[in-house]
């Protein structure tokens, strides 16, 4: 991947999650210092290399932007690798779907699911024991007995 497919491909993943001016900010940003490393002597490969894939980049900087902003958002891009040239590449969609309960009606909805949960778990339990209580029940009443039998005797 060249500098000019990784700003773009960075473009393309901030274009519609972000604002204009973080996209033009950061793109910006990325392509300054990927030309100073080259200045220093670095290989443009290498420096791509380090800086890894543009689409976990966008991830990051829009978590950033989310943090500032709140609320919930979908991320979506698509992120190609091909054969010099373009030929071939291979695009995949990658989306992160973030669910926050920033509102009262997610809360509610968390303790629902948890009330729910709740009554479901005792539910199972209270089964099992109607279920077990009519075998059990009768066989300690025998063993209480024969104890106490036995406990007469002596």
């Amino acid at each position: 991947m060249s500098r000019t497919e990784f700003l773009e491909k960075l473009r393309e993943a901030l274009d519609q999650n972000v604002s204009p001016h973080v996209v033009r900010e950061n793109v910006e940003y990325y392509g300054r210092y990927i030309n100073e490393e080259m200045r220093k002597g670095r290989i443009e490969q290498e420096i791509l290399e380090e800086l890894g894939d543009p689409w976990v980049i966008a991830k990051t900087i829009i978590d950033s932007e989310e943090a500032k902003n709140g609320g919930e958002y979908i991320y979506e891009s698509n992120s190609g690798y091909g054969a010099a040239g373009g030929a071939g590449k291979d695009y995949s969609t990658n989306q992160v779907k973030v669910f926050r309960f920033d509102t009262w009606w997610k809360k509610l909805l968390l303790v629902l699911v948890v009330v729910g949960i709740i009554c479901v778990v005792v539910s199972i339990i209270t089964g099992l024991v109607s279920l077990i209580a009519p075998v059990v029940i009768p066989i300690l009443i025998i063993m209480l007995l024969i104890k106490l039998i036995k406990g007469s005797k002596e």
